[in-house]
């Protein structure tokens, strides 16, 4: 068994699948605005605990959720 081969030897790459991201990126996005809607409703309570920073956790999850979703805009299809 050897560890690498000639490139005589190697089979071709194979063709990259085609992928939608979007679908994913909006799934998630999705969910993030959903938590932060929640937070926003139990905002005292959570504040009174200590735990008022969950909402900027919510508020950069949107913010790379809409990043990517630009990202997948633009890229080459």
């Amino acid at each position: 068994m050897r560890l690498f081969l000639k490139d005589s030897e190697r089979r071709p790459d194979p063709v990259p699948v085609k992928t939608d991201d979007r679908r994913p990126l909006l799934v998630g996005l999705a969910v993030w605005v959903i938590a932060a809607i929640i937070v926003l409703l139990f905002l005292r309570p959570l504040s009174d605990s200590g735990n008022g920073p969950i909402l900027w956790t919510c508020a950069v999850g949107i913010l790379l959720g809409l990043a990517g979703l630009i990202y997948a805009a633009k890229r080459p299809k």
